[in-house]
């Protein structure tokens, strides 16, 4: 008997093709696109052909040495994201090279888009980013706001692929982009390959109903590849469920592609939620085996207590100990990072392994 099924129904199944046309013209309201209407008629004959072929990847190559099955077709654009992540951790692990810090601003909002302001992650985010100026650090900023302001920039949401079975859940994701679906434009190849290079991490993020910006939170779901991800595709054929559950259950290693990174979190909110947010994302990045810089850069703090949302940057600029705290939290990342770096910290998960990895 079967240790398992794989269970079906749930898919709501395929668009009519009036449905299909409608949401595809829905990109063209603008009647600037008027005179070109034929021509997005036979745009959209193409894209429907797609969909109903599900040509998630209409450009493959054979995957080639180094796969367990080097004949099987791969993406060329989830192969070359591969080849990047791995030029970047022999980058990340040079110790000639000087130390990267991955800064991330989890705020959705900037003055680029109907806010019309700049946030105050953002602000806190500029000072830490000082602050490892001043360490002699490089510093990447993450300003995961152009998600809201910037063109056919997306984090598509994670698929759950993992809940199948930990082997179908590819490292780096494999289920974007999607052209069939028009799922494209997926920022998390690029960030994928920031967090590789750094050597710690500082997220820098407002608190949205008592949990952690959207944004942020698509960002943290779609790292779950880091996560005990399977860096070969061709192991289980792309998506076959069947097959990485019999991977999973003839015993799977769970690799934790970002242990060792160091981290540092600065939560803020205005009248509740700081804490725990804070002490959520602290959970996560030590549960992906990154290694928290000391309680210095653990920080959740209210700006505006209670006040007036029009004059919380205001409230902010009176808060001088707040810069202070957030450019300590920095130099407590530096120090950290630099010691497990040199070898003087040792990572205190050295040389023991999970009786129970998941």
């Amino acid at each position: 008997m079967a240790l398992y099924t794989i269970r079906k129904g749930q898919g709501p199944g395929k668009l009519s093709r009036e449905e299909f046309g409608r949401r595809f013209r829905e990109r063209f309201v603008d009647p600037a696109f008027d005179p070109e209407r034929e021509s997005i008629a036979r745009l959209e004959s193409i894209a429907w052909e797609a969909y109903c072929d599900g040509r998630k990847a209409p450009s493959t190559v054979p995957a080639g040495p180094g796969f367990a099955d080097p004949a099987y077709p791969v993406s060329t654009e989830w192969l070359a994201t591969k080849r990047r992540l791995e030029s970047a951790q022999r980058q990340h692990d040079d110790r000639t090279t000087s130390t990267r810090i991955l800064v991330v601003t989890g705020s959705s909002r900037n003055d680029d888009t109907c806010p019309s302001e700049m946030s105050k992650s953002w602000r806190l985010s500029r000072a830490a980013i000082e602050a490892l100026g001043a360490e002699g650090v490089v510093a990447d900023h993450l300003d995961l706001s152009r998600l809201t302001s910037e063109y056919g920039r997306h984090i598509h949401p994670c698929k759950g692929c993992v809940s199948t079975a930990m082997p179908l859940c590819h490292w780096p994701c494999s289920c974007y982009p999607n052209h069939s679906l028009g799922q494209v434009n997926d920022a998390m190849a690029e960030i994928y390959e920031r967090w590789v290079l750094a050597h710690g991490v500082m997220i820098v993020t407002p608190v949205y109903w008592y949990m952690a910006s959207s944004p942020l939170k698509l960002m943290i779901d779609r790292l779950v590849c880091a996560d005990g991800g399977n860096p070969d595709p061709t192991r289980t054929h792309g998506k076959d469920p069947a097959r990485a559950k019999g991977i999973e259950l003839a015993g799977w290693s769970y690799p934790q592609h970002l242990a060792g990174r160091t981290f540092a979190v600065v939560v803020h909110g205005d009248v509740a939620g700081t804490e725990g947010v804070r002490r959520a994302l602290s959970d996560w990045l030590e549960w992906m085996g990154l290694v928290d810089a000391g309680s210095y850069a653990k920080l959740d703090r209210y700006i505006g207590y209670y006040a007036p949302y029009a004059t919380s940057h205001e409230a902010l600029d009176e808060d001088e100990a707040l810069f202070t705290e957030v450019k300590n939290a920095a130099r407590a990342l530096v120090r950290v990072t630099r010691d497990i770096r040199s070898g003087e910290t040792r990572r205190p998960e050295r040389g023991l392994s999970r009786p129970r990895p998941k």
